[in-house]
């Protein structure tokens, strides 16, 4: 039987990039996840995806909303920390174990899951959990440009990504 070793590379990952079923309708820009996934994929990283929190707590036919918007439901940002929690864990877990923890894949200028100009509420959350627990957080995002029909420079920018050891560093 053939034994295949584990490459030991893993990114977190936005929850939409790999479901695109939990966008606000009619925003999709992918026919399931972003091809950048299946890249991803082929080089041996693998994913723990986040949770989608604007699915959970506001369900599939949500309107589109601000930051500001989600920042002032009650209890929501407590609901982001509690569903991000796991996934802090676990990154702790694979990286006492002497796997790379390559970083973090937002999207750009979303309310919850953007990392650059105004933090998504998510996001906000996750990198204090990182702060806490001495977790270095490289990242990178989806432009708001990138769609399955317009990929662009994407899989330049993934590769980046996935080879430098200090990039976009957020520790």
């Amino acid at each position: 039987m053939l034994v295949i070793k584990p490459q030991k590379e893993i990114v977190t990952i936005s929850h939409c990039i790999l479901n695109q079923n939990a966008v606000i309708n009619e925003w999709e820009r992918a026919k399931g996840a972003f091809p950048v996934a299946q890249y991803l994929l082929n080089k041996g990283v693998a994913f723990i995806q986040l949770p989608c929190p604007e699915f959970l707590f506001l369900g599939i036919n949500r309107p589109p909303m601000t930051y500001e918007d989600y920042h002032a439901i009650d209890g929501y940002r407590e609901k982001c920390r509690d569903l991000l929690l796991p996934i802090v864990q676990q990154l702790k877990m694979y990286v006492a174990n002497d796997y790379r923890y390559i970083g973090i894949i937002g999207i750009n200028e979303s309310p919850n899951c953007s990392i650059t100009g105004q933090r998504g509420v998510l996001m906000e959350e996750f990198f204090s959990l990182c702060r806490i627990e001495t977790l270095t957080t490289n990242y990178m995002e989806i432009p708001t440009w990138y769609s399955e029909e317009n990929e662009g420079n994407i899989m330049t920018l993934v590769e980046s990504f996935i080879k430098k050891e200090e990039s976009n560093n957020d520790s």
